[in-house]
């Protein structure tokens, strides 16, 4: 049974690292003071470390790019932190991390994108009638002024998209407004998953701290996971991701009154298919980079969860709207029940 004793940084200094005359095993030793200590003897297949040798010193291009670039580096930094500050064993460690900077971060651009989505939603009301008005007026200049129906409709386009911008500056909420949830949560995602990715083949360098790192994420994991260097062979997390991920949209879909276009439903069978695709691909990445992402996941479903409720929404300034659902859990468990109903009287 191998013996993992953590230390803080300050506490030691590094003496030297040494292979023992059997090659499979490797043993850390620190010195404190004139007293060595031994740290950690394990059993290494030297085979996963010529590997991730190997794929540092070939990695080229956009991968390395992004494990070098800023933003990675400073999650690496961020992740590093928090481990060594909370003394967390690495798998909590991730799990806290996520849920903090998407509670940070993430939370008060959901919050803010449902406000200008419901303010949209007041001027789209409002610039019915007004398209109703102007086209009025339309027909009233087409007989006044002889125009030709090519003539009144230019005039007509110039009038709406006046309108629309006076209401959008009046309001201000500007469409491009609701996507800045997607431009901060995307870089995010991508720069913890490098981030993690960078612990596991101790990138962008090989040196002490990083390989430290990499021996605590062979023993940092949980219950079917106790490497977090490997792959989940079992398959829980990869479905678990992809469950939680084919919720959120059924979720999105299911709290919503109004008819889909085909547009909308065209992007929801689009991100259903992700789902389900990305489920392969997070059974061959290593359990820490899936256990994040199964955790962002996760926070987002309960997120989008709570956002759909009334009381949540008063508290949080976001306008009421004539498509808001007065009884929003209520409604979605109906929706469940008529999906089951109407699967299980197709296949019977």
């Amino acid at each position: 049974m191998s013996v993992f004793l953590r230390l803080r940084h300050e506490e030691y200094r590094l003496c030297h690292f040494f292979l023992s005359k059997n090659s499979y095993n490797r043993r850390i030793i620190y010195q404190l003071g004139d007293k060595n200590v031994l740290l950690r003897s394990q059993r290494r297949n030297f085979s996963l470390q010529s590997t991730i040798d190997s794929f540092a010193k070939t990695q080229t291009g956009i991968f390395k790019t992004l494990s070098e670039s800023t933003p990675v580096e400073y999650c690496q930094k961020f992740l590093l932190n928090v481990h060594d500050v909370t003394g967390l064993p690495w798998w909590a460690t991730i799990i806290c991390t996520t849920m903090m900077l998407r509670s940070c971060i993430t939370v008060p651009f959901a919050i803010y994108q449902n406000y200008i989505l419901a303010k949209l939603e007041y001027v789209k009301i409002e610039m019915d009638d007004i398209a109703k008005e102007l086209k009025k007026e339309t027909a009233v200049a087409v007989k006044m002024y002889n125009w030709d129906e090519k003539t009144a409709r230019i005039s007509f386009k110039r009038s709406i998209r006046k309108q629309w911008t006076n209401l959008i500056a009046r309001e201000n909420c500007h469409p491009f407004k609701t996507t800045l949830l997607v431009f901060f949560q995307l870089p995010l995602w991508v720069s913890l998953s490098i981030s993690l990715r960078n612990l596991v083949y101790m990138l962008p360098n090989q040196d002490f701290h990083a390989q430290l790192t990499f021996t605590e994420l062979s023993v940092g994991g949980f219950g079917w996971i106790p490497n977090l260097v490997e792959v989940d062979s079992s398959l829980i997390l990869p479905v678990c991701f992809g469950l939680l991920n084919l919720g959120i949209i059924e979720l999105q879909t299911l709290s919503k009154v109004n008819v889909p276009t085909k547009l909308q439903k065209f992007l929801t069978n689009f991100f259903r298919g992700l789902s389900i695709l990305m489920i392969p691909i997070a059974s061959v990445v290593p359990s820490c980079v899936v256990l994040y992402w199964t955790t962002s996941s996760a926070f987002g479903f309960v997120q989008n969860l709570i956002l759909v409720s009334p009381k949540i929404r008063r508290l949080c300034k976001i306008p009421q709207t004539p498509s808001e659902l007065e009884q929003p859990y209520k409604h979605i468990i109906t929706g469940i029940k008529y999906r089951f109903k109407y699967f299980s009287d197709k296949n019977s």
